[in-house]
C-alpha cells in the first residue's frame, strides 16, 4: 500500500495511491535481540521468567512504481 509518491508530479493517496506498487528485495531474515519478560506479584510467591526473540525481515526498497 503506497500512501504518497513524490518527485515532479506529487501524488497523495486518499487513503492510498491507486495502482501504485513497490519493488523490494529481501536483504536478510533473522531474529531480533532477546528480551526478558518477567511477571511478578508481590507477597503471592508468583514469578514467571520468559524470553522472547521477534522474527524480522530486512528489505531494501528498489523502486516505487506509480
Amino acid at each position: 500500500k503506497v500512501l504518497f509518491v513524490g518527485g515532479d508530479a506529487v501524488k497523495v493517496g486518499v487513503p492510498t495511491v491507486e495502482g501504485a506498487s513497490v519493488t523490494a528485495t529481501v536483504q536478510k531474515q533473522g531474529r531480533g535481540k532477546k528480551i526478558t519478560v518477567f511477571k511478578y506479584k508481590a507477597k503471592k510467591n508468583y514469578k514467571r521468567k520468559q524470553g522472547h526473540r521477534q522474527p524480522y525481515t530486512k528489505l531494501t526498497i528498489e523502486k516505487i512504481n506509480a
